[in-house]
């Protein structure tokens, strides 16, 4: 926006009006600086000081969990007494007590409770329809109109959509009920002659599915559209307004799509009373809109949009730098409110096609909309302002006197469900870039309305700047995206049944034996027939290895390197296709598969890294003699894989080898042979030397069996169960003869992994996190959560969710895009699950079983209760979709029975109490802590994954450590005195 813009002059008029009569002596931001309340003192602190602002909103958003006075005391001093908190002299005083139990804690509890609540209601217009009916009241008498939003728990059960569902016509029968007795006000229950609604409520798609996701578009829309058409039809007979919030970026085009959808019906296409959402701060957003007004244009009747800056951009930026994923969102504010200008132009000069509601706080945001609206005369019916409640108390009113309609978005509901939407609104109140805290530090007028001026230099997020840029998954909010996976298992499918060969010294061989490998979801499919090599076969590979091995071993790791990195690039290539092989083969979800895949590239990239950077080894030189460190290859690897990370696992176990110099053979599960032949042809294609690399399907008890009794075999890499790591460790060690060497085993076998619920958790977390750590990939991962610790304080409530949320999961054919439980491996596995559930009924309490589709390798997912810790189904790895959950009485033993297994390989805390946190970090024994998240899924480089005592032996996969277990030190030194005489260096 520049000076020259034909609404400028007009907008710097208005804005100045504006700012002045809001900053008239008792107006709302006069009123933030002047009132001393506890709860004003709370933002004034938060906005002086950037430590105590992070302490003191986790403090509060933690403080609806906390059932007693001594909790709040003991926590606001955890909160408020860390290193990085700069204490205000009246709150150093307030918390200057010794003991939640005291007669000052139990005072600064109820001093601060009580002043976070005033706080909370200030936001948020009532905890009950009979407080919400006074609000709208009391808005309408200053010639106000309102939009009510009902908050709420994160919808994570289907029960709880049912539940949202039936509050919101609830909620519109009874204000449009009393909305026959309100007086009329023509500025906002009237336009043009024409009556509009007076009750109008704000709603969002994702609370009407529990399980709402772009990648099963077909299946959330056919869920979703049902509950929006019975609301609109609800809306229609009780005379209320429905407007459709936007949320997370992932969500919004399909959203959009539903909604143009449902709109376009007979139905519903003249209805002039619904309303959509545009987010300013989203790159794509003028996109959008503009189709937005095509849409509209074929419909015929418009709909309102409501344009708002957008509340989550704290959380795109980090989501999308997390999965290394373009920022959806703009990276600069003056960029985000450039935009909604752009946005505001394009808005209201189509007022003839859709209507335009302006949602800001920012005064020039406003005047910009007003002078348009001036400008180009738009009649009253096509333009409103919008302010949040309790934000734009006196710009609402101003704009209001000036003859605008304006509507106030009103949030009910209790607090504990209403603390996200509060962080939201401090997060805004408090930030720097924010208009109300500018305005209310009296910013110059001038630079407060000067149009708003993009930072050029302030560069987006880059992956590359990370020190290991991982790959990033597929994004299937993308439609391109989700469109080429769904295609690809598509095409797969019509594949199956092809025949895949080992690969020894450069070519493919024919065997003797071949095995069908089975699609897990419909056993009588054969993904692909799979060649076994014999004992000679085997035998053959080792000698090819060995006689390869010495040009391997000085080839340069650079050049090592390179081939590992050309594979990357290939199993990026080939992404999609991977991923509908392990589809098939394995029954893992296509989200899951699409992660493993990164994953492969990963192991891929950053293990070429570590060997160059080992390459260089160390110099430690003295007067007279020269000191050497370095490494050399080991010899022949032997590489045991697994079928639950079918190319994952096999990828990082084989290439970290294969960079260190060694020879490897890649020996895979018999059930998840397919895929491997993928990996294999990948690094063929990629150009390992002949007799290098070398592809040895074959069965474990026989070819495995020897293999590792081999004498020439230096190292076995082994992913699996305990039983079978235990004796490949104690075949190794037994010297054969002609060995000349000690063979070196790594191995990871498996959890027993515990999740700690403490009396602070966020239960929306803690659930979602339990029920995706549980029960995703049905349960089938060495680090699964199989037992969960809760103390009794949340114990029902976190049971009665999690029951719920598992009743929600959609288990079925692992290719349906809807399902998240897909079926166990095999018959084996599946009997092997069914006969600890039957030990887990004697041991527990079935809360939920959920019945096992037929005909596949299905086991419904099974939450035992009422277990204790020594019970064999909190003892024994299980391997499947089957949940244990502990009672404990608090946190102390909620520790020791998380510690009380033979395993330790990942476990969680979900917690809100530092200290809690804190110990967990010391006592927690596990190789893997993952704190207030899901602990399954380890990124390579961020989360090295191994564990210890029983849980396997070796350094992490994925870490800093792992290619030297691959590699022998050496160290030369070289007496460089000749008679006395040696070369010193800076001398001549």
């Amino acid at each position: 926006m520049t000076a020259s813009h034909p609404y400028e002059a007009r907008t710097q008029e208005i804005a100045r009006e504006l700012l002045a009569a809001t900053r008239e002596k008792g107006s709302f931001f006069a009123q933030m600086r002047d009132r001393m309340r506890w709860d004003d003192k709370l933002l004034d602190w938060a906005m002086s000081n950037p430590g105590l602002r992070v302490q003191l909103f986790r403090f509060i958003d933690c403080l609806p969990a906390l059932q007693s006075k001594a909790e709040i005391a003991r926590h606001l001093q955890e909160y408020l007494t860390t290193e990085e908190v700069e204490l205000p002299d009246a709150l150093k005083q307030l918390i200057n007590f010794s003991g939640g139990d005291s007669v000052p804690g139990q005072l600064a509890a109820t001093t601060v409770s009580t002043g976070v609540e005033t706080l909370a209601y200030k936001y948020i217009a009532g905890e009950n329809l009979a407080k919400v009916a006074k609000t709208v009241e009391r808005l309408r008498k200053d010639n106000l109109a309102f939009t009510i939003d009902l908050l709420g728990e994160a919808v994570i059960t289907e029960a709880e959509a049912q539940q949202y569902f039936d509050r919101y016509l609830e909620l519109m029968t009874t204000l449009s009920e009393a909305a026959k007795t309100w007086s009329s006000v023509p500025q906002i229950d009237e336009a043009e002659g024409e009556p509009l609604p007076r009750v109008q409520v704000s709603v969002k798609l994702t609370a009407f599915y529990s399980q709402f996701d772009p990648l099963d578009a077909e299946g959330s829309e056919s869920r979703v559209s049902d509950r929006v058409r019975d609301l609109l039809r609800h809306a229609a007979k009780v005379g209320a307004a429905i407007h459709f919030d936007m949320e997370q970026y992932e969500y919004k085009d399909l959203t959009l799509a539903i909604l143009k959808k449902i709109l376009l019906e007979d139905e519903f296409r003249d209805r002039g009373d619904i309303g959509m959402t545009i987010q300013g701060y989203l790159r794509e957003s003028e996109r959008d809109l503009q189709e937005l007004i095509d849409w509209a244009k074929e419909r015929g009747t418009p709909v309102t949009v409501r344009l708002v800056k957008g509340a989550y951009w704290d959380r795109e930026t980090i989501r999308s730098q997390q999965h290394h994923w373009k920022q959806p969102v703009y990276n600069d504010k003056a960029a985000t409110d450039a935009n909604f200008e752009r946005l505001t132009r394009l808005l209201l000069e189509n007022h003839t096609y859709i209507y335009a509601a302006i949602g800001s706080h920012n005064v020039r945001s406003q005047a910009l909309a007003c002078a348009i609206a001036e400008t180009l005369k738009i009649p009253p019916r096509r333009i409103e302002m919008q302010v949040l409640y309790g934000m734009g108390d006196k710009l609402a009113k101003v704009l209001a006197g000036r003859g605008h309609r304006v509507r106030v978005y009103c949030p009910y509901g209790e607090l504990l469900p209403g603390m996200s939407y509060l962080i939201r609104r401090l997060l805004e109140n408090t930030a720097n870039s924010s208009f109300l805290r500018q305005n209310l530090e009296n910013r110059p007028i001038e630079e407060l309305i000067a149009p708003p001026q993009p930072d050029p230099e302030k560069p987006e997020f880059a992956p590359d700047a990370l020190p290991f840029p991982n790959a990033a998954d597929s994004d299937y909010a993308q439609s391109e995206l989700r469109d080429t996976g769904l295609t690809a298992i598509a095409q797969f499918h019509q594949q199956l049944g092809q025949s895949y060969r080992p690969w020894i010294d450069g070519e493919h061989r024919e065997t003797l034996e071949s095995v069908n490998s089975l699609n897990p979801s419909h056993p009588e499919e054969v993904v692909g027939i799979v060649g076994q090599i014999s004992i000679e076969q085997a035998d053959e590979a080792v000698a090819t290895a060995k006689a390869a091995f010495q040009q391997w071993r000085r080839t340069p790791a650079s050049d090592r390197a390179s081939i590992l990195r050309k594979a990357a690039e290939l199993l990026e290539k080939r992404r999609h296709e991977l991923n509908a092989v392990m589809v098939f083969e394995v029954g893992k979800p296509l989200k899951e598969g699409d992660a493993e895949v990164s994953e492969a590239i990963d192991f891929c990239r950053y293990y070429a890294d570590e060997m160059e950077r080992l390459e260089s080894g160390a110099n430690y030189d003295i007067p007279g003699e020269n000191n050497r460190y370095h490494y050399q290859p080991r010899g022949i690897t032997l590489v045991i894989s697994p079928w639950n990370f079918p190319l994952a696992i096999p990828t990082g176990m084989t290439v970290a080898s294969l960079v260190a110099g060694n020879c490897t053979l890649l020996k895979p599960a018999e059930v998840s042979s397919v895929i491997a032949a993928k990996l294999a042809e990948v690094l063929i294609d990629a150009g390992i030397p002949k007799g290098v690399f070398q592809f040895i399907p074959g069965k474990g008890s026989t070819v495995g069996a020897h293999l590792v009794k081999h004498p020439d075999i230096n190292t076995i890499v082994f992913t699996g169960s305990q039983e079978v790591g235990c004796q490949i460790y104690r075949e190794a060690a037994v010297l054969q003869p002609g060995q000349k060497h000690l063979k070196r085993v790594i191995a990871e076998m498996g959890g027993k992994n515990a999740v700690i619920i403490d009396e602070s958790a966020d239960l929306d977390q803690a659930v979602a996190g339990v029920v995706q750590s549980a029960f995703g990939y049905s349960g089938q991962k060495c680090s699964a959560c199989s037992r969960v610790v809760v103390v009794e304080s949340v114990y029902d409530s976190f049971v009665s969710r999690l029951v719920e949320a598992v009743r929600s999961l959609n288990v079925g054919d692992a290719s349906k895009p809807s399902t998240q439980v897909g079926p166990v491996i095999d018959a084996k596995a599946q009997q092997r699950i069914r006969e600890y559930i039957t030990k887990g009924k004697e041991e527990g309490k079935v809360a939920i079983e959920i019945p096992s589709p037929e005909p596949g390798y299905f086991v419904g997912p099974v939450v035992l209760t009422e277990v204790s810790p020594d019970a064999t189904i909190a003892q024994e790895e299980i391997f499947g979709p089957v949940l244990a959950v502990l009672k404990v009485k608090d946190f102390d033993e909620g520790l020791t029975v998380a510690n009380s297994t033979n395993y330790a390989l990942t476990g969680g805390l979900y917690s809100r109490t530092p200290s809690h946190i804190d110990r967990t970090m010391e006592e927690f024994e596990v190789g893997n802590l993952y704190i207030n998240r899901g602990i399954t899924g380890a990124i390579v480089s961020r989360q090295p994954f191994g564990g210890f005592k029983l849980s396997g032996v070796g350094s992490k996969a994925g870490g800093s450590d792992y290619v030297l277990q691959f590699l022998e030190p050496r160290t030369i030194t070289e007496n460089i005195q000749r008679h006395g005489f040696a070369p010193i260096e800076g001398t001549e």
